[in-house]
């Protein structure tokens, strides 16, 4: 299907008019079921308030009484009133049952499967290998022994198997057994798919909560210096140092005792609670590393210097008994002090800590040792700091704050260092050098603190505002403290709580040039609401130890310093309503010290005030300020003048340093009520102005605006919102959307005239949600929406308050409705709706114009106001005259929606892409207004089709159109957007979602209908196309009420003729045509389907569509099929769908799906049955054979294409013809379209499923077997072990899915939300987003290991799951095979019907299945055997030997369960074959080989289990009444004691498995022993081709399949007389001589045409071709292709014969290949090595002294192999007992040890006679067939190896084995060996020749290879070469010899220097061309050399022997 042509059939259809549809059927018959599944339930919709959830014990609001600022009375409604949340009843009904998925392990029963049963008795020991007992000539019993089965007890029988009246009582039978205990959803045991495409879970955003950072409790345990005389004061906070910055306010903590408490007493009136902690928790939201706890303590002031107070600290210890009396001076002076100075405080000394050093070891050790559990550290060095974090901050002699900053007290001088900026320049200093420069001394102490992050809130908290939080104390406990934050960065939470607090910082002072006596400064700070005294405000927090308010504060005091810094930090709680009158006044003292005689009064000295108005022009002022100070009194009035301004007074007013600013201080607010932004300020005040009680001209800031100009300036600071800075924004974002909501639907009377701010105010709402989308700093989830708005939506949002009712004349009625349409007239009438706050303020007079409309509005307003349940009362419209310019409307109400969807019609430009970029956003909002309205509406019971206008139904027409044509546009010219258009695609989705609960559904079909066609109608691409709407659809789908919007209920799963047919009944068969039709109509994706289910139909649509396309990575395909298969598993798992007959109703409605699934069997991928057979072709067979049923390899053959494999070919022949399909579905795709198959199956109505088999035509039921067989491969079970990685990734992410969905369930409203809250009780209390940060880097660990260690617990719960998925999918199958099966006595092709389901059947017991399953398959397969045996053991000879093999596969396996049900089927097989057809004898062959055949592949084959088994059939054949009078007895016994002696040559196999050559002779001698059964002899021959082809010795393997099919030749030549079949086994010799050996036993033994033998499917001419053609796949494996093509010429003929053209295509093609291999790969083909081993010793028993030559892999080195058998043979005899002959001397018996075991080894090469070397050119024809081999060993006469040139003989030994290489052995016996020696002059010429030859080679070849040719030269004319040619020819040529004898020697060798010297020359020159630049020198000195032995070897080359030369020449051309 091309990209962009779409289908006719993809085209929407017209959609049903739904409302008009459920009207009819209510008043049809089905009525019942109507009410129950037809129409939405009648409280569907809910909207509801919840109340906040709240921190504190109660919400904190100002106490103080009288009337409030309007903003401020608006910003505490909103922090107080509950959250408006729309939800709908039964929304996520099916997700919920999800995570009821966790606890499903334990409801569940463990299936037990074969491959997990661990077999007993594994490790059997070695035995040493010997063939004794099996000699080459013993016949057929191979046993040394008879085992008797008689002496074994049989197992259990099967009670009544042959206990049932008739067929079908046996079907009705199995049916009851197979339907107990099944579990009813087949989703719950499914995993999840992988949900990157679960875009219907839309989350729902995080309730809106105060913002809380990530929390440390910080304990204070102790404060030790090293004496204790006077109380100290601690003050801690924490500073960012990287953002220089304080980051919290200060926390006040003293841990004096009662003695020092004393001393301040006069000073505490009295102490509150809440000032005695000791503990806080500090918030920290943006954590770093550069955080640090500062703590300073201060005492009461005291006379001198911080350093004179701070040195006896220094020098006196209280241990030392001599300082006693100084100390106690010191308390005395200390306590005077205290009594008299006890109010004031002077700085002391300070410490830090590095917070996140300490909380980041407790992180540590809380992940390392398991003792700290609850990750608290103790700063404390004697505790437990596991890793001493505090390293740099400790030195042992001075600790203090354990953490051991060893306090740095600033002295002396110092004490103008107070300031933050020097403390931070401190920390730096201490961040780089861990300690502070400046001469900082130190003080020792030590003080303890206990760090710990904070998981659940403690007990017994008190809020910043000191109000007690949850949860509370329960006894009375010491108070914590919760320290407020200062953020280092903004923080983007929208204010939730009222806090109005005030920090005040005074700086410093500048009284330098002042000439006083001024010293000891401190300022007492009051707040006032007026200038008496009287009105001090107690609104200052007390620090420790006090009153919980003061009204005043006084800073710490430092001695003698004219021009002090401060540190203090005064925290005030501001007064909700500020007045011009409220200010901060400041007073001067000066302290003195000591008393002086005359004074007996105050220490305090007046010095000056100072005072700062709170507010500016209405404004609270906050920020830095420098003020003056005033002397003496202050002036009347004063509060009303900032101090600068001040005007003129009489008398005049004394200013300190004529009116210079000297005291700087500054000031921050904390408030939620005051915006410190001047946008927002002005637009809230201008907005409060419209609703009236202000007085015009209003003053805003600086400028006084006038009534006329309101509303122009209104406009103006609407447009300015959205460039107010960011954070203001979104702190007041609630309040600011409330706002321009009520402007868009209020139009205003101003000055008389009407003002509209709707298209102003839409506007700046799209430019807001523009900029909070572009905030980079927002987060958006995963749909792309921005979380602040989400929330707001979702919690915030509802309808603004009605306009309040006030007369429009007529032309600014005229005049509003010129605004796009005539929209809204009589705007005074109120707005229905659903509100939870008080509709209207009573309290604010409107611009009433008669009294009438006065008490009309008071009798509205104290209608909502007064009762007590009118929240959601409604409002009457009481203007009951029509609107005049007779609008079509029915009333003439104005609604939010009407007019939100009108302003988004007419927007345009930069608004309207905005506002459909971000169309999200006004969705939610347009459905949440709705929803409001609707619940007003049902009130009323306004049916569904009136509740909207059919103005507002065109406007959202016109919505969802333009929006679609956006998404169209991008996907078809933006192509980088497509992301932007998923996330617009998924708001329209959920859009159209949410108006199915409000509005007429038949319209929102049509948008539905329109969407997708104006989709379809663009030429977007059709994989975007398809993707897009499957988003769409797939969240349309997921509504809770889909079912019902498909009408399924009329879904025809009730069609059949009669309510339930039996199926006598239907046999007379004469269903009409039309009924058939009908039937087959129902699995097709029609019109009228489409048109009745309409969504379904879509959805089906794009399923098939996708299905078709042309895969793109099979996205697309993955996608729709996640979309059928997460909307099946819905229907699964809710509730609503229980019953039964509902299930078949919601099964019916996917038949279709059914349709498409099959037509798409070519495309699935079934390869995940072989994911365990894999282990078995890595080549060493044993590896981890446990946990693989043994059958495995042959369905991989099978699936290969593999016909031979006695097992399962046919099984799989259909599906080896899906293979050659590209399959284009990846695996996990086709396993969840699948899993919805077998859904539609297992609840679809059964008699509808078998009419439909019946009705089927065949080809489509072949289509559904094969897909059936698919799907057991498919759903098999993969074991404990491997819980195969793909899932366990897929695990996770649904796991996150899940979580994904809890969260949105869990904080979803309403009782649902509620009740899984309490179950599941998360607590997702934590600002979830704001922590991402900090838990990143903590979380990192845990995130990774869960992805793969999983525990053993999670392992099994995870294999009892899929353990039932498997057990439960197959059993789906089962059931429509029995289906089918019983359908057909009414089809007319029952045989291959019968033989269909049969082979699936076999496929799936050849499978990994559960006992469960396995027992009713075979329950199953026994009803096969007695309804239809006849035909099966006639017609499906092939299906019958399967099935033997597979039945008594399971009669050797090891769970009891699976044994019995075996052995009653085999047992019944035999007696049906006996009494049916008298088939016994095939049946009896069959058994046989299948036996033969089992015991041959299997490795880890218990023969035990199996003659149990035997025992238990005899047992059967014994007991069976019936049978007593027949042969059938006697038979059985006779066939069993046949099988035992097979096993027992098993047992002989079992003992050589680790000895591959010897596992390979005994097969051998069994298949010999079979030369009189062909077919159990081929069985060998296959089961050696296997054992080879998995040590992958290819060659050995097609070997053995040349034989076979040799032998298969003799029979089929015996049977018919073709010309063009092999003519017997002498065809084969081309191939291999050894073939022969398979030359049919004569006639007379053995008749092919007796029954059952030679009926095996390999003895027919496709037998003999498949065999051919699998030996040449194997030769073409192996690299042998010259032998590929001798095999082939045997199959051609008969293809040729055949006419089949195809396959003869196929082998040229092959052929081809094979020759293009030989020219391609030349001499770089490796054939095998060859090795002689020798065996001696009578440890060996029958191998000794028996000579092997063995044939190993290409390149094998001597060591490998050596390696190889001394391993294996010292497990055999222990090390001691070995010894490996290291040499190849002969070897000599009389020398060696008789309890020792010899292994000689030796290197051997094949040895061909010259004659043979004139055939044999190629490098494959010198490696084929060989049966002679060559070593060499070099010997001295006087019994060294070596010697000198001329005393060097060589003795060559040719070894002649009994059969050739290649055989089907890799090791043959050696049978004849000839030795000769050579002299050392034949020695020398042996060499010559050698190195002439190898120079030759090299110098002639093609591509010459510098490096090898200069290598040969080097060693042939260099000068040192040792032995080299010249000393060769210097010991042998020299002198002629004298014995005539060697003269020809002698000669020989002369003309081979010769030729030496010649080849030599050529090689030289042919280096020269060879050389690169740089080797021109290496050049000439290779020529020297040549020449240099060119010239000395002349002499000795130019001497004849003239005795040769005298007659004539001939003599010579003999010699050579």
């Amino acid at each position: 299907m091309s990209l962009l042509h779409h289908p006719q059939s993809y085209e929407a259809v017209e959609p049903l008019d739904l409302e008009e549809f459920l009207m009819l059927q209510l008043r049809s018959e089905d009525l019942a079921l109507m009410q129950e599944l037809g129409d939405f339930p009648d409280d569907d919709l809910k909207v509801e308030q919840v109340e906040k959830e709240c921190r504190t014990v109660r919400h904190f609001v100002p106490e103080e009484g009288g009337e409030l600022d309007p903003h401020v009375r608006d910003c505490l409604r909103s922090y107080t009133q509950p959250w408006l949340v729309v939800s709908r009843r039964c929304q996520g009904d099916g997700w919920s049952t999800y995570s009821e998925r966790v606890g499903l392990h334990k409801v569940l029963q463990k299936q037990v499967f074969e491959s997990d049963v661990q077999p007993e008795n594994k490790d059997k020991p070695v035995k040493s290998p010997t063939l004794e007992g099996l000699t080459d000539d013993s016949g057929r019993t191979l046993t040394s022994s008879d085992f008797n089965l008689r002496c074994l007890a049989p197992d259990q029988r099967l009670d009544g198997l042959m206990a049932f009246s008739s067929p079908d009582e046996l079907d009705r039978l199995n049916q009851q057994e197979r339907n107990r205990n099944r579990h009813p959803e087949l989703f719950a045991l499914y995993p999840p798919p992988d949900e990157e495409d679960s875009v219907e879970i839309r989350p729902i955003p995080d309730c809106p909560k105060e913002h809380v950072g990530e929390r440390i409790l910080i304990r204070c345990q102790s404060i030790k210096f090293e004496i204790d005389i006077e109380p100290i004061f601690a003050t801690m906070a924490l500073y960012d140092l990287k953002e220089k910055k304080k980051i919290s306010e200060n926390f006040y903590c003293d841990l004096n005792s009662e003695q020092f408490k004393h001393f301040l007493k006069p000073h505490t009136p009295h102490v509150d609670v809440s000032t005695l902690a000791k503990s806080a928790i500090f918030s920290i939201t943006y954590p770093s590393p550069d955080i640090y706890l500062v703590i300073k303590i201060e005492k009461v002031l005291q006379q001198g210097e911080i350093g004179d107070c701070a040195d006896p600290y220094m020098t006196l210890r209280e241990c030392e008994s001599k300082n006693k009396d100084k100390i106690e001076k010191l308390r005395n002076q200390a306590e005077a002090f205290c009594q008299r100075l006890g109010r004031y405080r002077m700085p002391f000394a300070w410490a830090t800590v590095n917070i996140m050093e300490v909380i980041t070891s407790a992180v540590d050790r809380d992940v390392t040792d398991s003792d700290s559990v609850k990750g608290g550290v103790s700063m404390d060095r004697k505790l437990q700091l596991p890793r001493r974090n505090s390293e740099r901050y400790t030195n042992i002699e001075e600790p203090f704050c354990q953490c051991k900053k060893s306090c740095f007290f600033s002295l002396g001088q110092e004490g103008d260092r107070l300031s933050d900026e020097d403390l931070l320049k401190f920390l730096s200093d201490i961040k780089k050098t861990s300690t502070p420069q400046r001469r900082i001394k130190t003080i020792p102490g030590v003080m303890k603190l206990d760090v710990s992050p904070v998981n659940d809130m403690p007990q017994g908290c008190l809020s910043p505002e000191l109000i007690p939080l949850k949860p509370l104390a329960e006894k009375n406990i010491r108070p914590l403290k919760e320290v407020l934050e200062f953020p280092s960065n903004e923080v983007y939470v929208p204010h939730n709580i009222y806090r109005n607090l005030l920090y005040v910082y005074p700086l410093r002072l500048n009284f330098v040039s002042r000439l006083t006596s001024s010293k000891n400064i401190t300022i007492k700070i009051q707040f006032m609401s007026g200038e008496d005294p009287s009105c001090a405000l107690p609104v200052f927090f007390g620090k420790s130890s006090g009153p919980e308010f003061l009204q005043e504060v006084y800073t710490p005091v430092t001695y003698h310093n004219k021009s002090p810094d401060f540190y203090e930090e005064v925290k005030l709680s501001l007064p909700a309503r500020l007045t011009e009158r409220h200010h901060l006044l400041f007073t001067f003292y000066h302290i003195s010290c000591q008393q002086k005689q005359n004074q007996s009064g105050s220490c305090e000295t007046l010095i000056g005030y100072s005072w700062l108005p709170m507010l500016n022009s209405d404004r609270l002022q906050t920020g830095p300020f420098c003020l003056p100070i005033i002397l003496e009194r202050l002036p009347i009035n004063y509060s009303l003048h900032p101090p600068e301004k001040l005007p003129a007074q009489v008398p005049p007013v004394k200013w300190m340093e004529g009116h210079k600013g000297l005291f700087s201080l500054e000031v921050q607010a904390v408030s939620s009520v005051h915006t410190q932004d001047n946008h927002l300020e002005r637009f809230f005040t201008l907005c409060h102005a419209l609703e009236g009680g202000v007085v015009f001209p209003l003053r805003v800031k600086e400028e006084k605006i006038p009534e006329n100009k309101l509303e122009h300036e209104l406009k103006l600071s609407i447009i300015s919102l959205s460039s107010s800075s960011l954070e203001p924004l979104v702190l007041f974002l609630h309040r600011v959307l409330d706002k321009l909501f009520t402007l868009i639907m209020q139009p205003m009377v101003i000055a008389g005239q009407t003002a509209t701010f709707a298209q102003i105010a839409f506007e700046s709402v799209v430019s807001i949600v523009n900029s909070l989308h572009n905030s980079p700093e927002l987060i958006k989830d995963q749909q792309g929406r921005n979380s602040l708005l989400a929330t707001y939506l979702y919690w915030v949002f509802c309808l603004p308050d009605p306009p309040q009712n006030t007369q429009i004349t007529s032309a600014a009625e005229s005049r509003y409705s010129t605004m796009g349409r005539a929209t809204a007239a009589n705007v005074g009438s109120m707005l229905l709706q659903s509100r939870i706050r008080s509709s209207s303020n009573p309290d604010i007079p409107g611009p009433h114009n008669s009294a009438e409309d006065a008490e009309v509005n008071n009798i509205l307003s104290s209608k909502g106001h007064n009762v007590p349940g009118s929240r959601m009362s409604t409002y009457v419209d009481i203007n009951n005259h029509q609107n005049a310019i007779g609008s079509t409307r029915p009333s003439s109400r104005k609604q939010f929606h009407e007019e939100l969807a009108l302003q988004m019609v007419v927007s345009t430009g930069v608004c309207k892409e905005n506002a459909y970029k971000y169309a999200w956003f006004f969705f939610e909002l347009l459905v949440k207004s709705m929803a409001q309205h609707v619940c007003q509406m049902e009130k009323h019971s306004v049916p569904r089709r009136s509740r909207f206008s059919d103005r507002f139904k065109d406007d959202i027409t016109t919505i969802v159109s333009v929006v679609t044509a956006e998404i169209c546009t991008i996907l078809v010219k933006q192509h980088k957007e497509v992301e932007q258009a998923e996330k617009v695609n998924i708001s329209l989705a959920f859009f159209l979602y949410d108006l199915m609960s409000l509005m007429d559904r038949g319209f929102v079909f049509q948008l539905v209908k329109n969407y997708c066609n104006q989709m379809s109608a663009k030429s977007v691409s059709m994989p975007n196309l398809i993707s897009m709407r499957l988003e769409f659809l797939r969240i349309l789908c997921s509504h809770e009420h889909y079912l019902n919007l498909s009408i399924f209920f009329c879904s025809p799963a009730s069609a059949p003729v009669s309510p339930s047919p039996s199926i006598s009944s239907q046999s007379s068969g004469s269903c009409s045509y039309q009924e058939q039709q009908r039937i087959l109509a129902l699995f097709d994706l029609s019109h009228e389907f489409k048109q009745q289910h309409y969504l379904t139909g879509l959805l089906l649509t794009e399923l098939s569509a996708a299905l078709d396309m042309e895969s793109d990575g099979g996205k697309v395909q993955r996608k729709a099929i996640n979309a059928i298969n997460s909307l099946l598993c819905c229907h699964d798992l809710d509730h609503r769908c229980e019953k039964p007959d509902i299930r078949a109703k919601v099964a019916a409605l996917y038949l279709p799906l059914v349709g498409i699934i099959i037509d798409a069997t070519n495309y699935l991928d079934f390869t995940v049955s072989d994911t365990r057979g894999g282990k078995n072709k890595t080549g060493d067979q044993d590896d981890d054979l446990e946990n693989i049923p043994p059958i495995n390899q042959s369905i991989a053959m099978a699936i290969a294409g593999n016909p031979f494999n006695t097992l399962g070919r046919n099984v799989l022949v259909s599906m080896a013809s899906l293979v050659r399909f590209s399959s284009t579905l990846a695996a996990d795709s086709s396993r969840h379209l699948l899993v919805c198959f077998l859904w539609v199956m297992k609840n679809a109505d059964r008699s509808l499923v078998q009419r439909w088999a019946v009705e089927m035509p065949p080809s489509q039921l072949n289509k559904l077997l094969e897909l059936l067989t698919i799907c057991v491969s498919c759903f098999e079970y993969r074991g404990k072990q491997s819980s195969d990685k793909v899932s366990t990734q897929a695990l996770q992410k649904s796991q996150q899915a899940k979580l994904q969905l809890e969260e949105a369930l869990l904080r979803g409203s309403g009782a649902r939300g509620e009740m899984m809250k309490r179950v599941g009780g998360m607590d997702r209390g934590m600002g979830q987003r704001e922590n991402l940060r900090w838990r990143k880097d903590l979380t990192q660990w845990r995130q990774t290991n869960d992805k793969h260690d999983k525990t053993k617990a999670e392992l099994d719960q995870e294999a009892i799951i899929s353990g039932n998925l498997a057990t439960e999918a197959n059993l789906i199958v089962l059931d429509i095979l029995e289906t089918i099966i019983q359908a057909v006595p009414l089809a007319d092709c029952k045989d291959s019907v019968v033989g269909g389901v049969l082979k699936v059947l076999l496929h799936s017991i050849t499978c990994n299945q559960s006992t469960t399953y396995l027992s009713h398959t075979f329950s199953t397969l026994r009803a096969l055997v007695v309804k239809f045996g006849d035909l099966l053991f006639e017609e499906e000879a092939e299906q019958c030997a399967d099935l033997c093999q597979k039945v008594l596969q399971y009669c050797s396996s090891p769970v009891d369960e699976n044994r019995s049900q075996a052995c009653a089927t085999l047992y019944l097989i035999m007696r049906y074959s006996y009494s049916n057809a008298s088939n016994f004898s095939r049946i009896k062959m069959q058994v046989t080989m299948s036996l033969a055949s089992l015991v041959g592949k299997s490795s880890d084959f218990q023969e035990e289990y199996l003659r149990r088994s035997l025992r238990t059939i005899l047992a059967y054949a014994e007991e069976d009444a019936e049978m007593q009078n027949t042969q059938l007895p006697s038979q059985v016994d006779e066939l069993l004691r046949n099988l035992n002696c097979i096993l027992s040559d098993t047992v002989k196999m079992r003992e050589f498995q680790e000895d591959p050559e010897m596992l390979m002779d005994l097969m051998y001698r069994i298949a010999k022993g079979y030369q009189t059964s062909p077919d159990l002899r081929l069985t060998w021959l296959q089961n050696m081709a296997e054992k080879h082809n998995n040590r992958k010795c290819y060659t050995e393997a097609a070997m053995c399949l040349v034989h076979a099919a040799a032998l298969v030749a003799e029979y089929l030549s015996m049977l018919e007389d073709h010309k063009y079949l092999p003519v017997g086994s002498v065809t084969f010799q081309n191939i291999s001589p050894n073939v022969l050996e398979e030359s049919a036993v004569s006639d007379d033994i053995l008749s092919p045409d007796e029954d059952g033998v030679c009926s095996g499917r390999c003895f027919t001419e496709n037998g003999l071709v498949g065999l051919l053609e699998q030996a040449a796949e194997l030769f073409s494996t192996g690299g042998l292709y010259e032998a590929v093509n001798e095999v082939y010429k045997i199959i051609i003929p008969i293809l040729e014969a055949r006419r089949d053209f195809r396959k003869l295509a196929l082998t040229h093609d092959k052929l081809h290949r094979a020759f293009e291999n030989i020219i391609n790969k030349g001499i770089k083909r490796m054939f095998g090595t060859y090795f002689r081993v020798g065996f001696y010793g009578s440890k060996f028993g029958d191998l000794d002294e028996r000579e092997f030559i063995y044939k190993e892999p290409g390149i094998t080195h001597l060591p490998e192999i050596s390696h190889r058998l001394e391993n294996f043979y010292v497990q055999c005899f222990g090390e001691e007992t070995l010894v490996m002959i290291k040499d190849s001397t002969p070897v000599d018996r009389k020398q060696l040890k008789p309890n020792k075991a010899y292994i000689q080894i030796t290197y051997v090469e094949p040895y061909f006679d010259d004659y043979e070397m004139k055939d044999r050119l190629t490098n494959f024809e010198k490696n084929f067939n060989l049966r002679r081999f060559m070593y060499t060993t070099p010997f001295t006469k006087s019994g060294r190896p070596r010697g000198e040139l001329n005393e060097q003989y060589k003795r060559k030994t040719i070894l002649t084995t009994m059969h050739a290489f290649p055989y089907v052995k890799t090791r043959i016996n050696v049978i004849q060996k000839e030795e000769f020696d050579l002299t050392p002059i034949e020695v020398a010429i042996e060499d010559m020749q050698k190195k002439t030859r190898e120079l030759a080679v090299a110098t002639h070849r093609e591509q010459p290879d510098a490096k090898m040719l200069q290598m040969l030269l080097q060693g042939s004319v260099g000068a040192t070469v040792n032995q080299g040619p010249l000393e060769v020819a210097q010991v042998f040529l020299n002198e002629i010899p004298a014995d005539p004898k060697l003269f020809r020697h002698h000669n020989k060798l002369r003309l081979c220097f010769k030729e030496f010297i010649m080849r030599c020359g050529e090689a030289v020159e042919k280096n020269k061309h060879l050389i690169t630049a740089d080797q021109k020198e290496y050049q000439q000195e290779l020529k020297k050399n040549y020449n240099r032995l060119r010239e000395n070897l002349r002499p000795m080359l130019e001497r004849k022997i003239p005795e040769l030369y005298k007659p004539i020449i001939r003599p010579m051309v003999e010699n050579r």
